[in-house]
């Protein structure tokens, strides 16, 4: 498969994706707002902060760095000791619920069981419903590596609704179960998910067009189960030890990024993790496939590595005038979106400087995802352990500049540190992505350079949407708000505009891609 193809999927894949987590969003808004009318605020809290911290840790533990190390080069493999690695997810997985489970009930401070019933039992379930989840795995792996972008989305999208109609019917009838509700629903949730790849699979395998097109390295299902054979070692040890590295840095990055106060970092991150997750998600998959990680770049294929850059160039470039649009008018705009999400009691306090500040943390968030997405990809297993040691003395001084920013700045100060924290990843993935195309002709760092008249209408629009908060926001009514909202949306389309002028690179890429996409759709 050329990599132009693999640019094709990857790009249906992103768009997929973000269908996807627009379908999540608007349900979990829905579902949400229906819940409150018949449970307590405390038990949904419990549910969306604490239970599903525990499942999204543990399942991020488990897997994160076998998805790296596994998806990283072409699907021509001995796939057997890839299946088998992917395979001890599943213990880990075990561990680590076992373990987490433990900190959440000793360590951490446990809810009042008059205010919120079965908390140990809402623990107990979230952290098996992730070991359920690793259980499909090896088949996730499989389909993301030959590019199954219909599989995913029918599996998560019918998963989620199935899980959404469980949980309302549940809470209509029987509200008085509390936890038993949630944890049900997340149990159904990963069983479908997981149910969805093995029917998937076990329908595909069995087809007479897999056996004559040899669609998969593997012929029946029981070829996807752990396996010894004498003539090879159980597992592949190079993606082992490369998947060591990858969880060494997956544990930091779990200690460094977690946190960033509730409200603010839902409001904030909403159209980070909308566009970036899985444009990050999917164009990792088509970096790993494209490029080989031991190789320098002018001793590979050329036309990968110039797609390659072509591609980053253009993520790189969309992650910026989105971050900073995102801080532009997040920076006018903070006060009102609280206000209208929570009321005076989140406007009125430090709430609009924590989500100002955060504005800034989601422009370095968006140009990190894009420049780790490629790193991580392209590293060989030796600079990834160069990248982990960094990492590690990172995590020191974060906490100790976190300590001092909360104690001088308050909640802003810890904001403040991840914003440092990020701007140091930053600065290690340029300095990556500059030696590896060094002696190549392509510069795609070219791209976080803007043109002056694209430069100036950002700062156009901040000044003018500033000046319209002060006289507009926010306690002079709706007409005043619409007013307000009225002139972002006039300085918005002007500096969209702008970009589709100055940008023409950009725009030409995103166009090819969407129509490679829908091309794509209408032929399978």
């Amino acid at each position: 498969m050329s990599s132009r193809e693999v640019l094709g999927q990857a790009a249906r894949l992103a768009s997929s994706g973000l269908l996807l987590q627009v379908l999540f969003r608007v349900i979990t808004f829905v579902l949400n707002a229906f819940i409150l009318r018949f449970l307590s605020k405390e038990i949904v809290g419990v549910v969306n902060v604490r239970l599903t911290l525990l499942y999204s840790t543990t399942i991020f533990l488990a897997r994160e760095a076998f998805r790296r190390a596994c998806l990283s080069g072409g699907t021509q493999r001995h796939w057997s000791q890839t299946l088998n690695l992917l395979w001890l997810t599943v213990p880990l997985g075990v561990f680590w619920s076992l373990f987490l489970g433990w900190v959440w009930l000793q360590l951490l401070e446990v809810p009042d069981p008059n205010v919120v019933p079965h908390y140990g039992t809402g623990v107990a379930a979230f952290g098996l419903s992730a070991v359920v989840e690793l259980l499909g795995e090896p088949l996730w792996v499989l389909a993301q590596a030959h590019m199954f972008v219909r599989l995913k989305v029918i599996a998560e999208s019918l998963s989620v609704i199935l899980k959404s109609i469980l949980t309302a019917l549940l809470v209509l009838w029987l509200p008085h179960w509390g936890l038993y509700i949630f944890s049900l629903a997340q149990l159904f949730f990963t069983a479908v998910l997981v149910l969805c790849y093995v029917i998937y699979f076990t329908k595909l395998l069995g087809s007479p067009e897999s056996s004559k097109g040899q669609v998969l390295p593997v012929s029946r299902m029981t070829d996807l189960l752990p396996s010894i054979t004498r003539s090879r070692a159980f597992v592949n040890w190079e993606e082992a030890k490369l998947t060591w590295s990858f969880f060494k840095q997956s544990f930091l990055k779990q200690i460094l990024t977690e946190g960033v106060y509730d409200i603010v970092n839902n409001l904030g991150s909403l159209v980070a993790r909308l566009i970036f997750q899985p444009i990050e998600e999917s164009f990792y998959i088509f970096f790993a496939k494209v490029l080989e990680r031991e190789k320098d770049a002018t001793l590979q294929k050329q036309e990968d590595v110039a797609v390659a850059a072509a591609v980053l160039e253009s993520l790189l470039k969309l992650a910026l005038l989105t971050g900073l649009t995102i801080t532009v008018f997040g920076f006018a705009y903070s006060q009102l979106a609280l206000d209208i999400y929570g009321g005076a009691m989140l406007s009125s306090g430090s709430g609009p400087v924590l989500l100002r500040a955060y504005c800034l943390y989601v422009l370095l968030l968006a140009i990190n995802g894009v420049t780790e997405c490629f790193t991580f990809a392209a590293m060989s297993k030796e600079e990834v352990d160069r990248y982990n040691f960094t990492m590690l003395a990172l995590s020191s001084s974060f906490l100790g500049l976190s300590y001092l920013l909360t104690h001088w700045c308050g909640s802003v100060g810890f904001i403040l540190a991840n914003c440092f924290n990020m701007g140091i990843r930053i600065t290690q993935s340029l300095r990556f992505i500059h030696r590896y195309y060094q002696k190549s002709p392509h510069r795609p760092l070219a791209s976080l350079y803007l043109s002056p008249v694209l430069l100036g209408a950002f700062a156009l629009s901040g000044g003018i949407t500033a000046v319209s908060e002060v006289f507009l926001c926010c306690e002079r009514g709706w007409p005043a708000r619409l007013a307000h909202i009225t002139v972002g949306a006039l300085c918005l389309g002007a500096t969209l505009r702008t970009v589709f002028l100055t940008e023409t690179k950009l725009i030409h890429f995103l166009r090819t891609q969407l129509a490679v996409s829908r091309l794509a759709d209408k032929t399978t």
